[in-house]
């Protein structure tokens, strides 16, 4: 898989960094090469401080479509989150339907993808225990560069492109 081009975007990473920057947002970004999986995260990140996520686009038969955040580490019964956001029955989003309403191909799942849902028709659910300590490490809309965010201003970031997030506690999902 190419790592797209800014052109391929819907909204570039420097557009994005722009964007929170236009918020007062500060924000620390370091490159690295490509991450697929949390275990490629792991291995290459070193001593990043700061929470550590994973994403998942999930959908559901009606064709709902959720990005749920969570610490990296969680492991998630779909059956048990699916029943807690009341979605009926989840499926992983494809590749296709992730980059037609995030802008993003796999690989690059992150919240800041939100901002290229301009029809609003995903649901960003966040991990409660992301709101505790600080700061969130995501990908800012491509794999080979990670930012770090305050909890807070990432709510913040949400909130401003339309995608106030549901903060649900996943401990026991």
């Amino acid at each position: 898989m190419t790592e797209p081009t800014a052109a391929d975007l819907p909204t570039s990473p420097e557009a994005l960094l722009a964007r929170l920057a236009a918020l007062g947002v500060e924000t620390r970004t370091v490159s690295h090469p490509p991450v697929f999986t949390v275990d490629q995260a792991k291995a290459l990140r070193g001593e990043l401080p700061g929470q550590h996520i994973k994403n998942l686009f999930l959908r559901n038969k009606k064709g709902a479509m959720w990005l749920v955040v969570c610490l990296e580490d969680r492991q998630l019964d779909l059956k048990a989150l699916a029943a807690a956001l009341g979605a009926g029955r989840f499926s992983f989003g494809s590749a296709e339907r992730l980059m037609t309403h995030l802008g993003i191909e796999p690989g690059s799942v992150t919240p800041f993808a939100a901002v290229n849902d301009t029809e609003g028709r995903v649901e960003v659910v966040l991990d409660a225990a992301l709101t505790a300590d600080g700061p969130v490490n995501c990908h800012p809309l491509v794999n080979h560069m990670t930012t770090a965010i305050a909890p807070a201003d990432l709510i913040r970031f949400l909130e401003s492109v339309g995608h106030p997030p549901r903060l649900l506690d996943m401990a026991h999902l």
